[in-house]
């Protein structure tokens, strides 16, 4: 199926009250289950079908997995028994403790799990086998929609499951999880901060602990206390590490959440301690406060109930925080709504989203090492123009996320290395050049590229104009790209490459044979020679007459001038509508194309005959076409070849296209410049003459 236009425009974040549909019957969820309850049928998902699709798609199950529903696994069973609560979710046979570490922290947040968990949900008077879940994704809000067939073995779970064995809210969720993203398998390995955006649609901050700010221990409190999700993690030197359990008990390369924050009094002394949660529902730290520690025979048994301090093996323990801040290195934190962002909730942030591409030979030029092409990338501009309350600077989070990557690890789709840089605007409009990036350097930027889906970070600068360029660390990498910006007063996002504006001369009018200039007349003397007395030429004719002629000039290197091209220029010149070209239609057209000539000779810089896909932007602008990266994506993608390469009969032919396309417009928008109305006989006759 052809493009269609997609509007690039900046958005403000959609809510989950508007999640739409996703099945694709193109029923909802309510659909659906009364249509299985009308018919008397349990549901199956055609969409994520009971197989192995549904599971791997890179490897075989290492034993045989039998699908059943709930029913055929326990006799009574339940969506959620007393609650959905953290001790809910016990790691399976599946390395997505990523998730299930931001799962355990959802479960702090009422209002927000029962956002991404429906609570109206059961197996009880009409159980109709279907369950739906809400995520976020890119801006927007999902409703998906699953069958209750899970892997089993042996009659037991194979996956996430609850502590009760009869409850099965968590496997459900992480079933719907595996829908989103593809698979099972698509789940393996992960950042808890991913899993937390996807069930707030909030963003998301990284902390190194060990450079973490003085007031960290405060930072943590307050998030918790808003309700924000936060997650925490052991780096690892090697892969051999990954999940290697330290002399304390703590487990490298794993996600853990962190699931409170509080001091006691020991011996006289404040002492300030954090509760991280291990989803596999076991092994835990055994050093200082750990469950079964002397420091707690310090600590009255009311203070210890209201820590909800219990020796068990269940994968929650409390610890000191200097030592938490030894053992751990990186800590997540995922802001639920912008209001939770500033230093006290009832700072209001705004939020504007924009969705853009990278892509191969036109937008994906790679970072600053890559001079060349990097200024090719997608810019953003942002007008900064109220400073914070009390200070001399503005406040904003840019949260570049690459889309999709995780769904597409079956085509073999990896996480891109991603980052961006902001610059100081100028004062011109328009697409910044290579020579811009070349003299100006950047006023902030990313804290590092990383091959995570979103990088994020807090910036401060003063009042004016910016220009943020998201890209790949590396050029040519193709991906589809969610940029959000999140600022403290009001800030005004617009894509610099949003408008198109076409700007051409009007046509000169006919000389007559006495006002010709001498190439004219040699023009006429040839052009009577091929096309005879009626002075008019087909499309084979002007072919013959284009190449003998550029083929003489000895100004540029190329194959020849395509019969297509002719055809084209044929149709963009002749205003009779006899599908041939007069002599004075024809020296109208050579002044154009020695200008477009003359254009493609100045990008064409190693004088090869070919032109760098990178360079047609500037080219296209050169010839009065400014066009923005949607259109500039569509024509590198039928015009370009693999090694990003396009040759001038291909440059001719788009300059062309672009002009016929913009003369057949503006005859048809005389009542209003910017928009045409056509019935479809008219539709198809205008996309035939283009």
């Amino acid at each position: 199926m052809p493009y269609t236009y997609r509007d690039a425009r900046p958005r403000s974040p959609r809510l989950p009250q508007s999640a739409h549909a996703t099945h694709s019957s193109g029923q909802t969820y309510e659909e659906l289950k009364c249509h299985c309850q009308q018919k008397g049928t349990l549901f199956e998902d055609c969409d994520f079908p009971a197989n192995i699709s549904s599971l791997f798609y890179s490897e075989k199950p290492p034993i045989p997995f039998v699908w059943k529903r709930p029913g055929e696994i326990v006799k009574d069973p339940q969506f959620i028994t007393g609650g959905a609560t953290r001790t809910d979710i016990c790691q399976g046979d599946l390395g997505d403790c990523w998730l299930l570490a931001a799962i355990a922290s959802l479960t702090l947040n009422e209002k927000t799990l029962a956002r991404v968990v429906p609570q109206d949900q059961n197996f009880g008077p009409g159980y109709a086998g279907i369950f739906h879940f809400q995520f976020w994704q890119h801006n927007e809000w999902l409703d998906i929609v699953i069958d209750d067939r899970l892997p089993t073995f042996k009659d037991r779970l194979v996956f996430l499951h609850s502590s009760e064995h009869n409850e099965f809210w968590s496997a459900l969720l992480e079933k719907a999880y595996a829908k989103l993203n593809g698979s099972y398998e698509a789940l393996k390995g992960g950042s808890t901060l991913e899993a937390m955006e996807d069930f707030t649609g909030g963003v998301g901050e990284m902390y190194e602990v060990k450079k973490a700010p003085e007031n960290f221990y405060e930072i943590l409190g307050k998030a918790l206390e808003r309700g924000s999700l936060v997650g925490c993690s052991i780096d690892t030197s090697s892969a051999a590490e990954s999940e290697a359990r330290t002399p304390f008990g703590l487990i490298k390369g794993h996600a853990y959440s962190v699931t409170g924050i509080d001091e006691v009094s020991s011996r006289g002394r404040k002492v300030q301690l954090i509760r991280p949660r291990n989803p596999w529902g076991q092994v835990e730290w055994n050093g200082r406060w750990s469950d079964n520690s002397p420091e707690w025979q310090s600590v009255s048994p009311s203070e210890q109930k209201r820590l909800c301090q219990t020796v068990l093996d269940d994968g929650e323990f409390w610890m000191n925080f200097e030592d938490f801040k030894t053992h751990f290195d990186k800590v997540e934190i995922c802001n639920l709504t912008p209001d939770a962002l500033g230093a006290n909730a009832t700072n209001k942030w705004e939020v504007t989203v924009h969705q853009g591409s990278w892509v191969r030979g036109s937008t994906a030029g790679g970072c600053r090492n890559f001079l060349d092409t990097f200024w090719t990338n997608p810019q953003i501009k942002l007008h900064l123009t109220e400073k914070d309350d009390g200070k001399d600077e503005c406040t904003f989070i840019a949260a570049l996320m690459q889309k999709n990557r995780r769904k597409l690890r079956k085509l073999g789709a990896e996480m891109l290395t991603i980052g961006y840089a902001i610059y100081e605007s100028p004062s011109k409009d328009g697409h910044l050049n290579k020579d811009f990036f070349r003299y100006n350097p950047s006023k902030a930027r990313s804290k590092t590229y990383i091959n995570l889906r979103e990088v994020s970070d807090r910036v401060k600068l003063p009042p004016g104009d910016y220009v943020i360029v998201p890209t790949t660390f590396e050029p040519h990498q193709e991906a589809d790209f969610c940029l959000r910006i999140f600022s403290e007063k009001k800030a005004i996002t617009e894509n610099v490459d949003g408008n198109i504006d076409i700007n051409l001369p009007e046509p000169p009018k006919p000389t007559t044979p006495q006002q010709e200039t001498e190439e004219e007349k040699q023009f006429r003397a040839l052009f009577k020679q091929v096309a005879g007395e009626d002075m008019e030429i087909t499309a084979e004719e002007l072919e013959y007459v284009l190449n003998a002629v550029l083929k003489k000039t000895n100004t540029i290197a190329f194959e020849n001038v395509s019969l297509m091209t002719c055809r084209n220029i044929i149709s963009l010149m002749d205003s009779s509508g006899n599908g041939k070209l007069e002599f004075n239609e024809f020296k109208v057209f050579w002044d154009k194309l020695k200008k477009w000539l003359h254009v493609y000779l100045k990008f064409d810089s190693d004088k090869s005959g070919t032109m760098s896909s990178y360079e047609l932007r500037s080219a296209l602008t050169a010839a009065g076409f400014q066009l923005n990266n949607y259109l500039l994506q569509l024509i590198v993608l039928r015009y370009a070849d693999d090694q990003f390469h396009i040759d001038f009969d291909d440059f001719l032919n788009c300059l062309i296209r672009l002009e016929n396309a913009n003369r057949v417009f503006l005859a048809l928008s005389k009542k209003n410049r910017d928009f045409i109305n056509l019935n479809i006989n008219e539709f198809i006759t205008l996309t035939m003459n283009i």
